[in-house]
């Protein structure tokens, strides 16, 4: 069981970038699939998730209407596009899989099972 997070970069503000969080191993069919972020100095908090079961959709208020999350059932892989990138959403960002997981905020680590390793976003002009 493994999930890979990738498509971290360096953006300036305002601009985009779509994160990927494949899974291998196992169907993301049955889990709810979440993003947390953690900037340095804070703790982890929960950005988005997904019920692969409904499709239906969580956001923080603080990525609401910048960010989507999505899930492709064919490539078993969860994307998460970010527009409008701030630089407060400069932070390492990792994926987790939560087995019969839905969609429901404020997101807790401990509902999680899997976790991926993160990847680095920065946005800073």
């Amino acid at each position: 069981v493994q999930l890979q997070a990738s498509g971290g970069g360096l953006v300036q503000p305002g601009g985009s970038l779509r994160l990927s969080c494949a899974a291998s191993g196992f169907t993301l069919d049955y889990y709810g699939i979440g993003w947390f972020r953690q900037a340095p100095g804070k703790e982890r908090e929960g950005v988005s998730c997904i019920s692969s079961s409904d499709g239906s959709t969580y956001y923080a208020d603080s990525v609401k209407g910048r960010f989507t999350i999505s899930i492709n059932h064919a490539e078993n892989t969860v994307y998460l596009q970010m527009d409008s990138l701030k630089p407060e959403d400069t932070a390492v960002y990792y994926c987790a899989a939560e087995i019969g997981g839905f969609a429901s905020g404020p997101m807790k680590r401990t509902w999680y099972d899997y976790w991926g390793q993160g990847t680095q976003v920065t946005v800073s002009s």
